[in-house]
């Protein structure tokens, strides 16, 4: 009984002295580490496993050196087992505290509320696969050595190694969907085919990459829905990554008019409305006919902005309002059909619309950028060269 009490006594005045220690360190650590993120980070977010470590710690120690090995030597080796267990879990817990810490105050560096923020998109991605893997590594790490400290799982341990690659291929065999979206998630991490907070386009669905985990890939759909995808979707299926380089995309409003449209003034008109909208990122405004067969053509405004999101109201603004203008200023060019009765020479005043004289009219070499994608402009020679090459010297065949 007397053995009984002095462990039990030995193990409280261990414990309180370490947390009294753990607790004026941790003070100390958060008074001093006012200006500093990885002191701020450690005491918000390691101090609850430092203190369980070291309160387990203590206590193993003072449970071995207050008893005898004569003395109660089974219920001493039961508990000294216990707490070696407790000590491998609280240490377990105390690093993969210290790696979230490190990694937290890597990720503070780079910022993602900026436009510009593709290369911290990146490194959060491949941060946050790392946490998720080394998670998985400390966890079965401690499993692992936990049950080492077992004689009898030591004692096994040949016939398992005999053993495992017989049970490793049938794990494999068993769990060939987990683990190839498993290696998928980690492509998909380290290729930077695509990152958190990416615009993409999936299954028709034009949306958010909100979550990217080992297994699967959340999708945040434009109107608040959650399209789940497993990671091995994006490594076998075609997906548009609408901010694969930069946030800054290009897109598009088409209309179906009548041939008397005046492109010109429609043209001025898009001109005018971009840049009085603070939508319109100024890299790239045309307005360019894209087909002219049967009864009508068809007009596309192609305009820039700096995200998706002011993208997509941008060209929902061009439509509203061209389909207005054309209505109020044009409406000889709205779409129609014609039926023409009555006299083929054309002279009745119902079958043509006298032509409005312009000013002057524009020559060949004055042709606004507002005509041209390819051209025109910096950002449409930057354009032409990407897709078609730079204009290569012409080489003289007799030579």
């Amino acid at each position: 009984m007397h053995s009984y009490l002095v462990t039990v006594v030995a193990a409280l005045a261990a414990a309180a002295i370490a947390l009294v220690v753990v607790e004026v360190v941790h003070r100390l650590t958060r008074r001093w580490g006012r200006r500093s993120l990885l002191l701020t980070e450690l005491t918000e977010h390691a101090h609850r496993s430092f203190q369980v470590a070291a309160t387990v710690l203590a206590v193993q120690f003072a449970v071995r050196f207050s008893t005898g090995y004569a003395v109660g030597s089974q219920w001493r080796q039961a508990l000294l087992h216990l707490l070696v267990l407790a000590v491998i879990a609280a240490t377990a817990w105390l690093v993969a505290s210290l790696l979230v810490v490190i990694e937290d105050t890597a990720l503070a560096r780079f910022r993602v509320d900026v436009p510009d923020n593709r290369h911290a998109r990146r490194v959060r991605t491949q941060v946050v696969m790392l946490r998720r893997v080394t998670v998985v590594v400390i966890v079965v790490l401690t499993v692992g050595v936990m049950l080492m400290t077992f004689p009898a799982v030591r004692g096994i341990g040949a016939g398992v190694l005999t053993s495992a690659g017989v049970v490793g291929v049938v794990a494999a065999l068993a769990a060939q969907s987990l683990l190839g979206n498993v290696f998928a998630g980690l492509q998909l991490a380290f290729s930077d085919a695509v990152r958190l907070d990416d615009v993409v386009v999936v299954e028709g669905e034009w949306g958010r990459i909100e979550e990217l985990t080992l297994s699967y890939v959340v999708v945040q759909i434009w109107d608040d829905r959650r399209l789940i995808l497993p990671t091995s979707y994006f490594t076998s299926t075609p997906f548009q990554n609408w901010t694969r380089t930069e946030a800054a995309v290009l897109g598009t409003a088409e209309f179906e008019v009548d041939w008397s449209i005046p492109v010109q003034a429609m043209r001025e008109e898009l001109r005018r409305l971009v840049e009085g909208t603070e939508l319109w990122d100024g890299r790239v405004c045309v307005l360019q006919v894209t087909d002219a067969t049967g009864g009508m053509i068809k007009v596309r405004a192609l305009v820039s902005a700096g995200n998706a999101g002011a993208l997509w109201d941008l060209r929902c603004l061009v439509r509203e309002h061209l389909v207005a203008w054309v209505r109020d200023h044009r409406p000889t060019a709205m779409p129609r059909l014609r039926t023409e009765v009555g006299n083929g020479t054309g002279e009745l005043p119902w079958q043509w619309v006298q032509p409005r004289r312009s000013g002057r009219r524009t020559a060949d070499s004055e042709v606004p950028d507002d005509a041209r994608l390819f051209g025109g402009s910096d950002d449409g020679d930057a354009r032409s060269e990407a897709f078609v090459g730079p204009d290569e010297q012409p080489t003289d065949s007799r030579r």
